[in-house]
């Protein structure tokens, strides 16, 4: 979606703050160059308009997108009920950024943005080829080959089947919260029978997710839903607020809820001026807020490698369990009570919820491979070195000690410079 907000400052330390969970080993201090410096890389537009948002040193780099008409609407009912709505920091352009052209609207965000508006990886892949890099793609690594204290070489697939090897002095794995520890797990060996970087037994275990928590309905009144592909507003009031039995949680207020013109047109058999009547009485009056969730880190929580099941290289799959906690679906319960106090300021007939019964991922993985000072406690340290092997850093949302509830790919961006920053220095 492009959201990309940072951390608040409460959450590197929700078990002294707030009573529960770990301690990150650095502060939010220790972050905010690294976050200064990925929203000049990402180009994200924002404002200084959010007054729950972590202190920031300089303005974003480029100006926030202007709130749509569907905040309007959501505005005047939170304006009443004495609830805060502020800008949404988009890793999209807003205007020429680098050599990306501003977003043009097309409303297509997921999952393609036609005018490269919207930041995605080849960006810097590109970016990274053109210093001298070589990319090699269609090659998922098998596994990383090593002695006791070093990693040697990743042994990788080519398209053709053959399997190579290439050697390095060092190593970064960033394969997310799921296939960061897959790839540990399948590398064990006589020194890492449990798998690589896994002396203290925990690669897998604390899998963390965003929980979902939505309410939707229907206005009698056009509110121009599905013209804007991304969200421009949100509410950050209540995320502080966090203790031992409420999580953190962000606010959401949709700009293309229900359902859009193109997806009417090829669900149905009406044509012509059938289909257009059906589309000015069924489009553009739906409505919806969202909510993230914090989720607790929990050992049972975790990715392992399936017994049975493999891929098409014959390597076990990744075994994910899931589990709940009652902390996060107490906090859905209170996220949708804000939620449909909104709706029902707006006297919109509420037709849709997601709340505790029902809730969902966001499909951010996290937490699989934490980050901590102690090596008994942790799989990396501050800097996202492994505590076993030298060489071999973890650039990925897999190192993350606690979730919040923000999204987290500004997190993960920021993380990763900072890793480079000791990959750098262990080379010098």
């Amino acid at each position: 979606q492009g959201m990309v907000m940072r951390l608040h400052e409460d959450d590197f330390n929700s078990g002294s703050t707030r009573g529960i969970g770990p301690d990150w080993p650095i502060e939010y201090d220790d972050l905010r160059p690294y976050y200064a410096t990925a929203e000049r890389e990402l180009g994200v537009a924002g404002a200084s308009d959010n007054p729950y948002a972590p202190p920031r040193e300089e303005p974003h780099p480029m100006p926030a997108f202007e709130p749509s008409y569907s905040d309007s609407l959501f505005a005047e009912a939170c304006e009443e009920l004495g609830i805060d709505m502020h800008s949404v920091p988009n890793a999209r352009n807003s205007e020429p950024y680098g050599d990306r052209s501003a977003c043009v609207g097309y409303g297509t965000c997921q999952p393609v943005c036609p005018s490269g508006a919207k930041y995605d990886a080849t960006v810097h892949v590109k970016r990274a080829e053109s210093k001298g890099a070589t990319v090699i793609d269609r090659a998922p690594v098998q596994s990383l080959a090593h002695d006791a204290d070093r990693v040697t070489a990743a042994i990788y697939a080519t398209p053709d089947g053959e399997k190579r090897r290439q050697a390095a002095d060092a190593f970064v794995v960033a394969c997310g919260g799921v296939e960061t520890p897959r790839l540990l797990l399948l590398s064990e060996s006589e020194q890492y029978p449990d798998g690589l970087a896994n002396s203290s037994g925990l690669v897998g275990k604390f899998f963390m997710d965003h929980l979902f928590a939505g309410i939707g309905g229907v206005l009698d009144e056009p509110t121009r839903q599905n013209h804007v592909g991304f969200l421009t507003s949100g509410c950050h009031q209540f995320y502080d607020e966090a203790d031992e039995e409420i999580a953190p949680f962000k606010l959401e207020f949709f700009n293309y809820d229900g359902p859009s013109p193109v997806g009417m047109a090829l669900s149905g058999d009406d044509w012509g001026d059938a289909l257009l009547e059906r589309l000015r009485e069924e489009y553009g009056n739906h409505i919806g807020m969202g909510a993230l969730v914090e989720q607790l880190p929990q050992a049972e929580s975790r990715v392992e490698l399936d017994p049975e099941q493999t891929d098409n290289h014959g390597n076990p799959v990744p075994d994910v369990r899931w589990t709940v906690d009652d902390r996060a679906l107490r906090t859905i319960e209170r996220a949708n009570e804000i939620q449909r106090t909104i709706l029902e300021e707006l006297d919109a007939e509420i037709t849709w919820q997601v709340g505790p019964e029902d809730t969902g991922p966001a499909y951010h993985h996290m937490g699989t491979t934490r980050m901590g000072e102690d090596p008994t406690e942790s799989v990396v340290n501050a800097n996202l070195r492994t505590h076993d092997l030298e060489n071999c850093w973890i650039a990925s949302s897999s190192v993350f000690p606690t979730a919040g509830a923000m999204n987290p790919t500004l997190t993960i961006a920021a993380l990763a410079l900072r890793a480079a920053d000791d990959v750098g220095a262990s080379l010098q």
